[in-house]
C-alpha cells in the first residue's frame, strides 16, 4: 500500500504540470479553433530559458522561471500575429500546416542556440527529500504540485470570474456576438494564444529541474498533451486537468508495476486515448454535438 500510494503521489506532481500544458493546448483550440502543433515546442522554451538564465546568467531558479514564463509568453503573442492572424478565416488545415511550420522553425532555433546535447537545470537543493510519514517526495516535486495547484486555481478564477475571462468565454461561444458586444476579438486571440504558450513554458521550467531537457522534448510534450486533451474533452479546460493527472497516474502505476514499466510508460497515454477514442470519443468530461 505504501508503494502504490508513493506512486500515485508522484503521478498526481506529474500530472499536474501535464494539465498545465494541456490546459494551454485546449484554451487555444477553445477560443481560437486552431489545433496547435508548435504547443510543445513552447514547453521546451520554457524549460531552456529556464536553464539558460540558471546557468548563464545565475539567477534564482524561481526568479529565472517567472522570467521564462514571460519570454515565452511574449513568443507566443509574437507567434499569433505573425503565423495565426493573418490566416485567419482560411482553410483550418492550413493553420495547421502554419503552427507545424513554426514548430520545425522553433525546434531548429533551439538546436542552433542550445545544441543537441541533453542539458539539466542542475538545483541543489531540488532533490532533497520531503518526508511524508512514509512518503518520500523530493523537493522539486513538491514545488510542482503547489504550482499546479496554484495556477490551475488561479486560472480557473480568472476564467471564471474576471472580465477578461468572461470576454475569453464569450469569443470562445460567439466571436461575432462579443465583438458586437465591444470584445476586441483580435487581442483575445493574441491574449489566449500568449497565455497558452505562458502555461507551457511554465510546464517545461517545472520539468525541466526533474528531468533532463533537449530541443526535440516538445515532439512527446505535444503527444502527452493531446492525449490529455482527447481523453478530457476537446476544449474543455476541467476535462484537461482530470485528463492530466489520470495520465499521470496512469503512467506512475505502469512504470512501477508493470515489467519493464519505465521503458513502455510512454505508452500508457496512447493505450487511453485509444480507449477513449472507443467507448467515449467526446472525452470524459465532453459533451456530444
Amino acid at each position: 500500500m505504501t508503494v502504490f500510494i508513493q506512486q500515485v503521489v508522484n503521478g498526481t506532481t506529474i500530472g499536474l504540470v501535464y494539465a498545465l500544458t494541456a490546459i494551454g493546448l485546449t484554451l487555444t483550440f477553445g477560443i481560437l479553433r486552431v489545433i496547435n502543433f508548435a504547443h510543445g515546442e513552447f514547453y521546451m522554451l520554457g524549460a531552456f530559458v529556464t536553464y539558460s538564465l540558471v546557468a548563464a546568467a545565475g539567477l534564482p531558479y524561481f526568479v529565472a522561471l517567472v522570467a521564462a514564463v514571460g519570454v515565452v509568453a511574449a513568443l507566443g503573442f509574437l507567434a499569433e500575429r505573425l503565423t495565426i492572424r493573418p490566416l485567419h478565416g482560411r482553410h483550418h488545415f492550413t493553420l495547421v500546416l502554419s503552427t507545424l511550420g513554426l514548430s520545425i522553425f522553433l525546434q531548429h532555433a533551439a538546436l542552433l542556440a542550445w545544441g543537441p546535447d541533453p542539458r539539466e537545470i542542475a538545483l541543489e537543493w531540488a532533490s532533497r527529500p520531503v518526508l511524508l510519514g512514509p512518503i518520500i517526495i523530493s523537493r522539486m516535486r513538491v514545488v510542482a504540485l503547489i504550482a499546479g495547484v496554484f495556477l490551475i486555481a488561479g486560472l480557473t478564477l480568472m476564467i471564471r470570474r474576471t472580465t477578461l475571462g468572461i470576454a475569453m468565454r464569450a469569443v470562445a461561444r460567439n466571436p461575432d456576438a462579443a465583438a458586437l458586444m465591444g470584445v476586441n476579438v483580435r487581442s483575445i486571440y493574441a491574449l489566449t494564444f500568449g497565455v497558452g504558450a505562458a502555461l507551457a513554458g511554465i510546464s517545461g521550467g517545472l520539468l525541466g529541474a526533474i528531468f533532463t531537457i533537449e530541443p526535440v522534448m516538445g515532439e512527446w510534450a505535444v503527444v502527452k498533451a493531446f492525449s490529455v486533451v482527447i481523453v478530457g474533452g476537446l476544449g474543455n479546460v476541467p476535462g484537461a486537468i482530470l485528463g492530466g493527472i489520470l495520465l499521470g497516474i496512469g503512467e506512475s502505476l505502469g512504470a512501477g508495476y508493470l515489467p519493464g514499466g519505465v521503458a513502455y510508460k510512454d505508452g500508457i497515454g496512447y493505450a487511453m486515448l485509444i480507449l477513449v477514442l472507443l467507448f467515449r470519443p467526446q472525452g470524459l468530461l465532453g459533451q456530444r454535438v
